[in-house]
């Protein structure tokens, strides 16, 4: 019983040094997870452009498919220039990365990031490192919408 709590105890202990740092548990082809030794936030963001819709006002992501690499950072460029409000939606995927922040307009949001509400003609840039290998569905939350082809998906592949 005294192992298994020990046990437990450094498993969350883990979890928040992994939580707390920059420096992120990826999952490796083998989907063995490792501790990268990089800090990522120093790493050059690979960006992504992403339109929730366009000015013809079409319910669909451009593009609808995504494929990120685990480890590597990312920036996705996202934009609404329809008339109406969109969500990019993938909790999913939201958990299987480190956020390190949403920029929208002067604010700076930190933290974990469920989904994004981008309003007519406005704009967001999400920074992240993904962590868990998979594919996660996307759509937009707004009913209606996913029914009428506001939906992808996103895979994050193993570190090489």
């Amino acid at each position: 019983m005294r192992q298994a709590f020990r046990i437990f105890i450094v498993a969350i202990v883990a979890i928040f040094y992994i939580a707390l740092r920059p420096n992120i548990a990826i999952a490796t082809p083998d989907n063995t997870i490792r501790i990268a030794s990089v800090d990522f936030t120093k790493q050059p963001a690979i960006a992504v452009k992403v339109s929730l819709s366009n000015n013809a006002n079409e319910l669909k992501f451009i593009p609808d498919r995504f494929t990120f690499e685990s480890g590597k950072r990312y920036k996705l460029l996202l934009s609404n220039t329809s008339a109406m409000k969109h969500y990019f939606t993938s909790k999913d995927f939201a958990d299987a990365i480190w956020t390190q922040n949403v920029v929208a307009g002067n604010v700076e949001i930190k933290g974990n990031i469920r989904e994004l509400e981008l309003k007519p003609n406005a704009t967001a840039e999400w920074t992240f490192v993904p962590i868990k290998s998979g594919t996660y569905e996307l759509h937009c939350a707004i009913a209606g919408h996913t029914e009428a082809g506001m939906r992808g998906s996103i895979t994050i592949q193993p570190s090489v």
